[in-house]
């Protein structure tokens, strides 16, 4: 049996708002093999995206809500940091589901999730607040 923290994923912010950057940051403990880092982002209730935009200090432009990071490709394969962004203009609050994989030969061996909160806009919490 895995130990629990084979890959673990962490989440700067604990909410953003729509066109802010979310910072993140996976760790691999994983002394085993494997060939692909996996990041999956779902808004829910949402069929808008998590565009990814930097890894690893690296800008990309990626606009699917899947990215797969192959092990060689990887300057340090044990910690992976990204950037993303959303244009998602939730009603109140949506939460971004973000889970991460470390795949070998296209099996699952470990996997971690987070949730993050969007709102709708920094306006719209000042005046909640008076």
């Amino acid at each position: 049996m895995l130990e629990k923290d084979q890959i673990k994923l962490e989440i700067r912010e604990e909410s953003v708002y729509p066109n802010k950057e979310i910072h993140g940051k996976i760790i691999i403990n994983y002394d085993g093999r494997y060939d692909t880092i996996v990041i999956n982002s779902q808004i829910e209730d949402s069929s808008d995206i998590v565009k990814y935009i930097e890894i690893n200090g690296k800008k990309i432009n990626y606009n699917y809500p899947r990215i797969s990071l192959f092990k060689y490709d990887l300057p340090n394969p044990n910690t992976v940091e990204f950037s993303a962004i959303t244009t998602h203009i939730p009603k109140n609050t949506s939460k971004v589901k973000f889970r991460t994989s470390i795949i070998q030969e296209h099996k699952e061996i470990a996997n971690d999730v987070v949730f993050l909160e969007i709102r709708k806009n920094e306006v719209n919490d000042d005046k909640a607040e008076l």
